[in-house]
């Protein structure tokens, strides 16, 4: 669902810029208020398994349509909602700037539209109501699927509101939400049960990584054996598992294509130009491969050298919010 800065005047892409800024400040704020330890190493490798998660699309049956996961929630039911939240905006700061893969100019509005949802309502309301103390196989699936598909149909439904108030007149409000709502909510679905698993598997070894009390296992593993069984996978899947993603496009161009007939959209602008400018020199490894290759091998050195950075960003992150709140 990354927006490219085409879907954006500078108005609405500033605005989203400012409701993002604030959603991040609140976090920061919350974060240095909390009596709980900031964890860094598990936003390091839960940052890390997010982002290559993120590079595996898979197909919608049906529908010549793919999705992949956003994570917000899976990170929040780890996390917390605040750190969840700050992971993610790390995770898309890095597939914007080294990836191109989401516009500069647009990079406040998908944190909104990707995070915020599954951050603070998935896993910040959803995750503790369902759960609610108990964390069994059938609540944590229960939690998983029902908040991500309401946020992932959030998000969509923003998207649409942005290109809306963008005055985006190739894709026209109504037929554009007939569009991206049925998708995403098969996404969401998807995205639930992957999540589900992904819990249940924390749940089952150490379950006090989960923020719900009632634990509903006993610890097997170390928590130094579950996040490098985490670590681990990430880079599996973003060096390895990546390279068998489906190539259809995802939701929200699928969308695009139905409505416009192309997903790719342009704009004519200063500032446009500028972001463009900008984001051309910096991405090192433009759609996650050397530039103009379509390689296996650039597709393998992006997932890995992606999620390294995304983990040690992240982990970076976290360990400076821990040295602020000791010092403050």
């Amino acid at each position: 669902m990354h927006m490219s800065d085409a879907l954006l005047s500078p108005a609405v892409a500033g605005g989203m810029y400012a409701c993002s800024g604030v959603a991040v400040a609140a976090a920061v704020a919350k974060l240095r208020k909390s009596p709980e330890t900031v964890k860094v190493a598990e936003a390091g490798v839960m940052g890390a398994f997010v982002f290559a998660a993120q590079m595996i699309n898979f197909s919608i049956p049906g529908t010549g349509s793919s999705g992949h996961l956003c994570g917000g929630m899976l990170l929040s039911a780890v996390l917390g909602p605040s750190l969840g939240f700050l992971t993610m905006a790390c995770v898309l700061l890095v597939q914007c700037l080294l990836f191109a893969d989401g516009g500069i100019l647009a990079y406040g509005a998908n944190l909104w539209n990707m995070a915020f949802y599954g951050c603070m309502l998935g896993g910040g309301v959803i995750w503790p109501m369902l759960t609610k103390r108990v964390a069994s196989r059938t609540r944590i699936f229960a939690a998983s699927i029902l908040g991500n598909i309401v946020a992932l149909q959030l998000g969509a439904f923003s998207v649409t509101l942005e290109t809306l108030a963008s005055g985006v007149t190739e894709l026209p409000f109504g037929t554009f939400v007939a569009a991206m709502l049925p998708i995403h909510l098969a996404i969401g679905t998807v995205e639930g049960l992957i999540t589900g698993s992904v819990l249940c598997f924390l749940n089952e070894t150490r379950p006090e990584m989960l923020l719900a009390e009632g634990r509903g296992a006993h610890t097997r593993f170390s928590r130094k054996a579950v996040l490098a069984i985490l670590a681990a996978a990430a880079f599996a899947i973003g060096g390895l598992l990546s390279l068998v993603a489906s190539s259809s496009p995802d939701g929200l161009e699928w969308s695009m294509e139905k409505v416009a007939g192309t997903a790719e959209l342009s704009r004519d602008g200063s500032l446009h130009g500028k972001a463009a400018a900008v984001q051309e020199r910096v991405a090192l490894l433009p759609d996650y491969n050397l530039p103009e290759s379509e390689s296996a091998g650039g597709n393998i050195l992006s997932g890995l050298v992606g999620t390294g950075l995304v983990l040690v960003l992240c982990a970076l992150g976290g360990g400076l919010m821990r040295l602020r709140r000791k010092s403050a």
